[in-house]
């Protein structure tokens, strides 16, 4: 009996039996529609997509560089005293961001004539910082007899944090959807992206609304305010990351807005 059937390789490389007789010839059929049955693959995306969202994702790397190094740095306020208020050859002024605070000693002959108020920080003089201890004892700082308000403080650092980890997950998002090769991955990155970007800026205002606090408790000494180039550099990476976020959006789209008004336009036209 075992003689009557033949092993045969098919032409997709699996092995089929072939029958020597009419049942052989029914084998032999049901092997070839076996054979013939297409395997449903995942679409794989295009190269000029794959192109695009490269450059979309450069454009969020970007935007998160900034943040760290705004993140980083303690240049998001500068605090500076009249340079005659000490009636010497020296003034205090001071800077600091989330985590550090410094205080400087200038000398009045390297400031701007023009300037009524020391500084600026990046000027040469004697420096001393300290990390704050919001996050260790709970100790509020003191700049110039004025007090910081430790909640406006963690929760602009709290929200920075939760913001670097959106950027974190957002990246994820993209290296799947590449290394796989599909867009599934663009849409949750699109809205890790644009949260991060919409949480940076808002970092910013409630660290602004910290340092008003810290101006309005005390008032025995004048002082002069101005944001730094860390919050520059924080603000430039919240609107890239948006526009970042928002690139990914209109990728994940089966036709993005433009391709379909082009194609409506060649329509009417035709």
């Amino acid at each position: 009996m075992w003689a009557n059937y033949i092993v045969q390789p098919e032409e997709d490389g699996r092995m089929g039996v072939v029958g020597a007789g009419a049942h052989g010839g029914l084998a032999g059929l049901a092997g070839v529609k076996g054979g013939g049955r297409a395997t449903r693959r995942t679409p794989r995306m295009s190269d000029s997509l794959e192109g695009k969202i490269k450059l979309a994702f450069f454009v969020a790397i970007v935007g998160v560089t900034l943040t760290v190094l705004g993140v980083g740095t303690e240049f998001w306020v500068e605090l500076a005293t009249p340079k005659t208020w000490s009636n010497n050859q020296t003034c205090q002024m001071a800077h600091y961001g989330l985590w550090k605070g410094c205080t400087r000693t200038l000398w009045v002959d390297d400031i701007d004539s023009e300037r009524e108020s020391c500084g600026p920080a990046d000027l040469p003089g004697e420096s001393n910082c300290t990390y704050f201890k919001f996050f260790t004892n709970g100790d509020n700082a003191v700049i110039f007899m004025k007090t910081t308000h430790k909640n406006l403080n963690i929760a602009a650092a709290i929200l920075a944090m939760i913001a670097l980890s959106m950027m974190v997950m957002g990246a994820i998002c993209i290296t799947m959807s590449l290394s796989k090769g599909v867009p599934f991955f663009l849409k949750p990155a699109s809205f890790c992206f644009i949260l991060s970007g919409l949480l940076v800026l808002l970092s910013i205002l409630v660290f602004h609304q910290s340092v008003l606090a810290l101006l309005a408790s005390d008032h025995s000494i004048p002082l002069h305010h101005e944001l730094s180039w860390s919050v520059a550099c924080v603000g430039f990476a919240g609107a890239i990351l948006i526009m970042g976020g928002i690139l990914f959006l209109i990728l994940s789209l089966p036709y993005s807005p433009w391709e379909k008004c082009l194609s409506q336009h060649n329509s009417s036209t035709t």
